[in-house]
């Protein structure tokens, strides 16, 4: 009995260990960011003028989600002057301060008209949230979206909104910008104790390691939420 314990201990810390050794290695490879980056444009592309720009809520605002989200949003919605905009984030659109109102001021900050704005506040998740626009805009059946939101979630909204009934919709994936500038630096002349290795030339390992590990804590989260969605038949 002893025995057997001993090697249900060993595999219960061997394979944790493997997959965690298997994630810093695949850190110092690009293969993250080519995988994120594949199923973020998998669905993505304006085939058409939308009838509905939908911004899809990410955190608070401000956030991270939440503006990048509104900034591409406002951004299609000046370039289609003609689709109504649809903030869905749960909250109290009579709440100055709630998420919700934070979302639509920023929109209009940025030259959206407020007549445009129309916010969905009761869902609270992506297919919840599909199911409560479908409501908004049943007297259009046949209207065409325009999703909005971070690239790795894009995939999975596109084929929620399709499965709750949506036949015309489209994704704009929100991507940041990485900085065009040479960020390299030699630590000799910035002072400081000589005997600390110099990595001021090596992005890899002040930047892209943990950037590729960002990558990889996102698809493991993206592809579990994709996999309960595919077995409760949401998409």
């Amino acid at each position: 009995m002893g025995r057997r314990l001993r090697n249900f201990l060993g595999w219960l810390f061997f394979v944790p260990g493997v997959f965690a050794l298997g994630i810093i290695l695949l850190a110092f490879t690009s293969i993250p960011f080519w995988t994120w980056y594949h199923m973020s444009v998998k669905e993505a592309g304006i085939r058409r003028p939308p009838d509905y720009i939908v911004v899809l809520g990410g955190g608070g605002m401000p956030s991270e989600t939440g503006l990048m989200r509104t900034w591409y949003g406002a951004k299609a919605a000046l370039q289609f002057p003609r689709a109504t905009v649809i903030v869905a984030l749960p909250g109290d659109p009579d709440d100055s301060l709630s998420s919700v109102s934070l979302m639509k001021k920023e929109l209009i900050l940025r030259g959206i008209a407020p007549e445009r704005i129309v916010p969905e506040d009761s869902g609270t998740n992506t297919r919840s949230q599909a199911i409560c626009i479908r409501t908004l805009v049943i007297r259009h059946p046949h209207a065409s979206l325009l999703l909005v939101s971070s690239p790795e979630h894009l995939y999975r909204a596109v084929r929620t909104f399709r499965k709750a009934g949506f036949q015309r919709v489209d994704g704009l994936p929100a991507f940041e910008q990485a900085i065009e500038s040479d960020i390299t630096f030699r630590a000799g002349r910035l002072g400081g104790r000589s005997y600390i290795p110099d990595i001021g030339q090596n992005l890899t390992l002040r930047y892209r390691f943990w950037t590729q590990l960002d990558y990889e804590m996102l698809l493991l989260r993206e592809y579990a939420a994709l996999a309960y969605y595919k077995v409760k038949g949401w998409i």
